[in-house]
């Protein structure tokens, strides 16, 4: 009887430990990713000359790239450099804007990306996703998966700790957008990947329940592993499907009405939050409320300065932002009124 199974994508190599970007060379000959050493280096405006001071002794003549911010001209731009210079690979050092502009220039340079995170503040570092700000507010383009990860935690010690704990409610929120993909199977006949599912889950659970925070180097390790995780679920299933549901529905939307409001991680959890209240799913919703909270994040919309009308109307513009992808919010189809009610008893239910 034959023997059948699937070839899943995943990263050449993966290492979450202080002082991995002192051995990114190594990494990179180790793995083969580049034999010749014509290596790009992409590299964020904060800690850019740091980074680019610490990688010297390990990669040689490597050109570094700046990259001042998170747009498609600046992933463009970078792209553009790339081509020029027939390099090998590219490595992208930073927190998320960094990574997924590098992801993004890489895909269009035709070259191998490898990624070194500085932050966890969202699952992007292993996602087949780039976040990029473009002329109409902000969009997400299909990118190749990075083929080696890196995250060093003594710069993720030195972030700012509202970035770094904002991957929670990221990754927390993969279990608001396993239901709607559940649902999306019931009502819609929506294929669902089983094994996406549970990877998406796993990582949701391995932080859900921890006591520990950000100050750990235990907990930034699982935090770590658990947006890796997320990333290869979102691989393996094709899509965003299995981390990202209603719950980003109502970021985006948010992001669009009330651009800097706040950052991604943080809006995922409370768009989380927010869609378990309106499933009626108590003890769910406790859970997710009850981690927002135990790692400081935002849990009412007045935490991260939007008023009742201001929710409201995100989570009336919600399911236009992501056409075709069935949730709870697509679900109900609440009226303004409705929805409103609905926002009112969730602030009343969650409210500190």
């Amino acid at each position: 009887m034959p023997i059948l199974a699937r070839m899943l994508p995943a990263p050449l190599t993966m290492e979450v430990r202080r002082g991995a970007i002192a051995q990114l060379g190594a990494l990179l000959a180790d793995s083969r990713v580049a034999t010749s050493g014509r290596v790009a280096v992409a590299v964020g405006t904060s800690q850019g000359d740091r980074i680019a001071e610490v990688i010297a002794p390990s990669l040689g003549e490597a050109r570094v790239f700046r990259v001042p911010d998170g747009t498609v001209d600046a992933a463009v731009s970078l792209g553009a450099d790339l081509r020029k210079g027939a390099y090998e690979a590219v490595v992208g050092v930073g927190g998320g804007k960094t990574i997924d502009a590098t992801k993004y220039a890489a895909s269009l340079a035709g070259i191998p990306m490898v990624a070194v995170a500085t932050n966890l503040s969202h699952d992007g570092i292993c996602s087949p996703v780039a976040s990029l700000i473009h002329e109409g507010g902000k969009g997400s383009f299909g990118v190749p998966m990075p083929l080696a990860i890196m995250v060093d935690l003594d710069f993720v010690h030195d972030a700012p700790a509202a970035l770094v704990r904002s991957g929670v409610g990221d990754v927390v929120s993969n279990l608001s957008a396993i239901e709607d993909w559940h649902l999306g199977n019931i009502e819609r006949g929506e294929p669902i990947d089983g094994l996406a599912i549970s990877m998406a889950r796993t990582a949701a659970e391995a932080v859900l329940g921890r006591s520990d925070s950000i100050e750990s180097d235990a907990f930034l390790t699982v935090l770590a592993e658990a947006l890796i995780l997320s990333g290869m679920s979102m691989v393996i299933a094709g899509s965003s499907r299995p981390s990202s549901g209603g719950d980003h529905e109502i970021l985006h939307a948010v992001d669009q009405l009330y651009p800097g409001t706040s950052n991604h991680g943080e809006l995922a959890g409370i768009g989380a939050a927010f869609c378990f209240y309106l499933r009626e799913d108590s003890r769910r919703l406790d859970d997710v409320a009850g981690c927002l909270r135990s790692h400081d994040l935002p849990v009412v919309p007045g935490d991260v300065g939007l008023t009742l009308e201001q929710f409201t109307a995100a989570v009336m513009l919600a399911p236009s932002t992501r056409p075709g992808r069935y949730t709870i919010l697509e679900h109900l189809r609440l009226s303004e009124t409705e929805v409103r009610a609905k926002v009112e008893g969730y602030v009343h239910a969650v409210g500190r």
